[in-house]
């Protein structure tokens, strides 16, 4: 037999007690020090932000998204240590209109509008959001949702009207499931394009 090609450098029979000895002292028991410590730090994280803490964690959080009130409310709990003053605090920044549900429901509609959502599935949106529909309802009127049902359906269909009852049927499921109200459906899948 040969001469391996690399020679023996490595004594793993020392490495090999050399390791057993650290792992011996790694797993000796922690001393009163290192758990004070971090029973100390456990009783920080626990406190919460108050005053300025939370009313600059506030304004940080308002300048990267807008929110409606309750989800403001909910997410600055998540970090607050007393909720009566996060309820205090969202209702000074609505009046100073820095928060504003006008705002976010306005954002809202757009938003789903351009995503080819009806007006059920933008209902639907705003009181995930816990916002009020009131507050979009001129909105919701000035939008000619009969030309959204027709630009969707052509989009995804074409501009020829079915003539058979299954793809007619899909269609609608379609539009349906986009929020369409069943009257806008109906003339955007019988639409031809003559009526342009």
């Amino acid at each position: 037999m040969t001469a391996p090609k690399f020679p023996k450098m490595l004594n793993y029979t020392a490495l090999k007690q050399q390791f057993s000895e650290e792992e011996n002292l790694v797993l000796s028991p922690p001393s009163e020090t290192h758990l004070n410590f971090s029973a100390e730090k456990q009783t920080k994280t626990q406190e919460g932000l108050t005053g300025t803490r939370l009313r600059s964690y506030a304004f940080a959080t308002l300048t990267r998204k807008e929110y409606s009130k309750a989800d403001l409310i909910e997410k600055l709990c998540l970090y607050a240590a007393n909720r009566d003053e996060v309820i205090e605090l969202v209702d000074e920044l609505a009046q100073e209109n820095y928060q504003s549900d006008q705002r976010v429901a306005e954002m809202t509609v757009r938003s789903q509008v351009r995503q080819g959502k009806g007006p059920n599935r933008i209902k639907m949106a705003l009181r995930h959001k816990q916002l009020d529909k009131d507050l979009v309802t001129e909105d919701l009127t000035e939008i000619d949702w009969y030309e959204q049902a027709y630009q969707l359906k052509v989009k995804k269909y074409g501009t020829e009207v079915a003539q058979d009852a299954k793809i007619k049927a899909k269609q609608i499921r379609f539009l349906q499931y986009r929020g369409f109200e069943m009257d806008a459906i109906m003339k955007a899948i019988r639409r031809k394009v003559s009526e342009d």
